[in-house]
């Protein structure tokens, strides 16, 4: 039993054991393996915590782009409504225009037939003078001719006017 090589490695292990037992070894493994337990324990805490908070943000910024996004829809539908109206606004102007633009010109244009009429009346009214003057200067003559034609001139522009 002793001449095998087995043999001596396992009472150099026992012996090894006892020396490591004795100096405290096991110990020392014992607490570096707590102090490595409690580190990896930590560093999943921090992680758990890292993890929570970053969840936490994540939520954050979705409810904010969702905010944001409702603010843009609803700029986007008042800046649609304000267009409409300004536009609404626009067309009633321009109609508002073109209906005084043609009451004008209706307006010019009865002012130029009413005009027009008037110096159509006075032409007639000078040829109608000066056909009366011709035709009676050439049948009457004398005081009687110059007195009728005062006259007639005097009652014709009377009744023109």
């Amino acid at each position: 039993m002793f001449s095998e090589p087995e043999t001596w490695v396992a009472i150099a292990f026992v012996i090894l054991m006892g020396v490591f037992a004795y100096v405290g070894v096991h110990r020392t493994v014992l607490k570096a393996l707590d102090n490595r337990s409690e580190r990896i324990k930590a560093e999943l805490d921090e992680a758990r915590r890292l993890k929570d908070e970053a969840a936490k943000l994540l939520s954050e910024y979705k409810a904010r782009r969702a905010t944001a996004e409702h603010e843009a829809n609803d700029i986007i539908a008042s800046a649609k409504a304000e267009a409409e109206r300004i536009a609404a606004e626009a067309k009633a102007k321009m109609e508002d225009f073109v209906a005084r633009r043609t009451k004008t010109a209706e307006s010019k244009i009865a002012l130029a037939e009413a005009q027009a009429v008037a110096d159509v009346r006075s032409a007639a009214a000078d040829a109608a003078v000066q056909a009366a003057a011709n035709i009676l200067s050439k049948s009457v003559k004398g005081d009687l001719a110059n007195d009728l034609l005062t006259k007639g001139i005097a009652e014709v522009r009377q009744k023109l006017n």
